[in-house]
């Protein structure tokens, strides 16, 4: 018997990569809003009530309202949104973070898929604060750089517009209120006092991601060298699908002292480094912004929560 699947707010590019992730699963009936009715609130409830699973990919406000628009008690809703990420009656839906993670993930009809940036930082900050080797109170800085296609689709316009503006051709730094909505997103679930610096930039090239953590070692909890750190890392991760530790300076990953953003797109999996000196260590994050940092988690969530290998369907 097949599962009911309904994507709510498939015309965007989340919700698109999803749906393309199902087009080989013979275990999947999509449910089909017709598009004049696409944002008819009743026929949407139609559609997420008929629906074992129904993935939202839409704006907060939007997610929100889908969400209480579901009655069903059996239907699992999966929200690509930042609208329920900090919300503690939600799964968080990074399995590899740690077990109860999982464990809740596979038990909870509420689940809230990680964003991108925050993916790539928790990745880092969570097992650092876990071990004691960070203090809550670290002040983290974070640099980060994207893609356009985690932009939305009129940034994506904008980019592969012929005549652009010259500016594109560079890498954009944004957020520069500190007020980017993944902040509270990172504190909460990598256990920090208070919101990271962020600094993200969008840069011309379609997809892939890295997020970039610095530590002095002066400021850690404990005394620990750079090796200490990625042998924390190590542990932490190992035996994991999709999260893996590159070896210490990415020895065996890079072939040359560089870290691209885009070698990892179109694919779920996360490669995590750490390199720098005993003095100043540095951790980075490389993955699919489009991936793991979206519909490759989304459906990776999905897997797990049917009780299946979490791979399927998934590179």
């Amino acid at each position: 018997m097949s599962v009911k699947i309904f994507i709510d707010g498939k015309e965007g590019t989340t919700g698109l990569k999803i749906f393309e992730r199902f087009a080989n699963r013979s275990d999947i009936e999509i449910l089909q809003i017709d598009e004049e009715k696409r944002k008819d609130s009743a026929e949407r409830a139609k559609m997420i009530n008929s629906s074992d699973f129904t993935f939202l990919c839409l704006p907060d406000a939007a997610a929100v309202e889908s969400a209480e628009l579901c009655t069903n008690p059996k239907t699992v809703i999966i929200d690509a949104s930042t609208a329920h990420r900090t919300n503690p009656t939600w799964a968080y839906g990074f399995p590899e973070l740690d077990k109860s993670f999982r464990e809740k993930i596979m038990a909870s009809n509420r689940i809230a898929v990680p964003g991108c940036y925050a993916s790539g930082f928790v990745a880092l900050g969570y097992p650092l604060v876990k071990s004691g080797i960070m203090p809550a109170d670290y002040p983290v800085v974070i640099h980060a750089v994207s893609g356009y296609s985690g932009a939305g689709k009129k940034a994506i316009a904008q980019y592969e517009t012929a005549g652009r503006n010259p500016e594109l051709d560079s890498p954009r730094l944004y957020a520069l209120t500190q007020a980017h909505k993944h902040l509270p997103e990172m504190k909460k679930i990598a256990g920090l006092d208070f919101e990271p610096i962020f600094n993200p930039y969008v840069c011309d090239y379609f997809q892939g991601m890295t997020v970039t953590v610095g530590l002095h070692a002066r400021l850690l909890a404990k005394k620990v060298s750079a090796h200490d750190v990625w042998e924390m890392m190590s542990e932490h991760y190992n035996g994991c699908n999709f999260v893996k530790v590159a070896g210490f300076m990415g020895e065996g990953t890079l072939n040359e002292q560089f870290i691209a953003a885009n070698t990892l797109a179109g694919t779920n999996n996360m490669q995590i480094f750490v390199y720098g000196n005993d003095e100043r260590i540095m951790l980075t994050s490389r993955f699919d912004n489009l991936g793991k940092g979206a519909s490759g988690a989304a459906v990776q969530c999905l897997n797990i929560r049917m009780g299946i290998d979490e791979t399927t369907s998934l590179i």
